[in-house]
């Protein structure tokens, strides 16, 4: 039986070092599991959290693409109840047009952070959560029927 395994990494920020730190280890850590030959690396989105440095998955995400060459690199999940589910579409469709079948997208559904920062990511909108399963459903078909408007 084959078994694949995934490294999930949170970018920890350790007393006395600085976001910068956290995730160049995050780099480090992914480039030693590429070598160690694991399938894939997720990174998380956490907001407003002292001590953790990936608020950006998708940034974080196309950095680390660009930093090793083979392992998959994955959101260990998108928070999807802040986000326009087009606009997650078009993210992930950018960076696998950067990095063929190296892209996995991860959904959350979590806050994703204390209230506040739910509050800020939310500016303007009234989620409570009932429609998460139309964004799911909505980001899906962007992702499988191909938009025009989106890159593949």
């Amino acid at each position: 039986m084959e078994y694949k395994i995934s490294l999930l990494d949170q970018s920890p920020i350790y007393e006395g070092e600085t976001a910068f730190h956290a995730l160049q280890k995050t780099v480090e850590l992914a480039q030693e599991a590429e070598k160690w030959g694991y399938h894939r690396f997720w990174v998380s989105e956490h907001h407003n959290a002292e001590k953790l440095a990936g608020s950006s998955p998708e940034v974080l995400m196309a950095y680390l693409l660009a930093k090793t060459n083979k392992i998959r690199i994955g959101s260990g999940g998108v928070m999807l109840q802040h986000y326009s589910p087009y606009k997650v579409a078009e993210n992930f469709s950018v960076l696998s047009a950067l990095a063929p079948k190296r892209v996995d997208l991860g959904i959350g559904k979590a806050p994703g952070g204390l209230p506040l920062s739910t509050k800020a990511l939310q500016f303007g909108t009234v989620n409570d959560g009932e429609d998460f399963e139309k964004r799911l459903s909505s980001l899906y078909e962007l992702l499988e029927k191909n938009s025009p408007k989106i890159i593949r």
